[in-house]
């Protein structure tokens, strides 16, 4: 699946998107974010404080919760204002 990272996600991560096959057992947004959190220190970073950070599956936005079997893209970002 392809993950998508924006903001100051991205700038903490090192790049604005990857390639990545999660193992079987990652079922939900959290459970994801939890193994990237294992990828490196750049990721744990990122993620450092996972309520935070929001997700989008294949556009739609989505809870940590949400299953994320047969997603093409998952987008992490920021919380944003409008104005």
């Amino acid at each position: 699946m392809k993950l998508v990272y924006f903001a100051w996600v991205r700038e903490r991560v090192g790049r604005p998107e990857e390639q990545v096959e999660p193992p079987a057992e990652i079922r939900t947004v959290a459970d994801l974010v939890g193994w990237l959190r294992g990828r490196g220190e750049e990721y744990a970073y990122a993620f450092e404080n996972p309520g935070v950070v929001r997700a989008a599956i294949d556009r739609v936005h989505a809870k940590p919760d949400a299953p994320i079997a047969g997603a093409a893209e998952i987008a992490f970002f920021p919380p944003m204002t409008g104005g």
